[in-house]
């Protein structure tokens, strides 16, 4: 038996597209970092708060 053909539509992406999807990556991971050091800070001042 052989199996089915599929056209091949699949495209290799651009490098603009490449860079577009690295750029989106990149922007989450600085949002995601950030909201971590915050929250790093945030229990910190309330643990030294709550000692005093």
């Amino acid at each position: 038996m052989t199996e089915p053909t599929r056209p091949n539509d699949l495209t290799p992406p651009t490098d603009a597209e490449i860079r577009r999807r690295q750029k989106g990556r990149a922007i989450i991971m600085a949002v995601l970092l950030a909201a971590f050091v915050i929250l790093v800070y945030a229990i910190t001042i309330a643990k030294m708060s709550i000692n005093r």
